[in-house]
């Protein structure tokens, strides 16, 4: 067993030892909690925008201050990924308790503007169940807000009837309730992964 030395050498090297293991164990305690989805605090900006929404009106992020926001780029025309993700969310959310479901928001942006229209959103978003609203831009304002948040989009060229598709994330970006960029939720996580952690997030911030 190590004995420490009398005198200053030994004193020092006992605070040393004292020293690493108190950052040691600082380090260990600000791991904070395991998440399923990919921790991005401090690595996005907060939720900041100014789209239209499904009756015309200007939305900003305030318009649902105080939610855990669920942030995701797609389009009504989307054939697979949009439909499977927005499902997976109304899932995950209707598996938290009822005091926890409604302090989550889906945020729907649509980056088609020019086949979506706030009504065709209002349509399509009223599918994937209450939690949900739906919005869109002008495109400049969508590049604007995909850039924010290191992402980006694409139309491929149309058919001869004139329908195209679009290119997207399939990411879901998680914002606290006072709109602190979070998680990163990735394609492969189950609803009930999401759930998980949208739990401890609401948990935490009601703490």
């Amino acid at each position: 067993m190590m004995r420490f030395r009398h005198g200053f050498a030994g004193r020092r090297l006992k605070n040393l030892l004292l020293s690493g293991l108190v950052l040691i164990m600082a380090g260990c305690s600000d791991e904070g909690a395991h998440w399923n989805g990919k921790d991005i605090s401090g690595l996005m900006p907060d939720l900041e925008f100014q789209l239209t929404g499904t009756s015309g009106e200007t939305m900003t992020a305030a318009d649902s201050s105080g939610q855990i926001r669920l942030l995701y780029f797609g389009f009504t025309s989307c054939p697979d990924v949009c439909p499977t993700t927005l499902a997976g969310l109304n899932n995950a959310i209707n598996q938290l308790p009822d005091d926890l479901q409604d302090e989550v928001t889906t945020l729907f942006v649509s980056v088609d503007p020019q086949r979506d229209t706030p009504e065709r959103i209002a349509s399509y978003v009223n599918f994937f169940g209450q939690h949900i609203v739906g919005m869109t831009g002008s495109e400049s304002a969508l590049r604007d807000l995909s850039k924010r948040y290191r992402t980006t989009f694409g139309y491929e060229a149309p058919d001869a009837e004139g329908n195209y598709q679009v290119s997207h994330s399939a990411a879901v970006y998680v914002f606290d309730a006072r709109g602190n960029a979070r998680l990163l939720l990735r394609p492969g996580l189950t609803p009930k992964m999401i759930s998980e952690d949208l739990a401890t997030l609401a948990t935490e911030q009601d703490s």
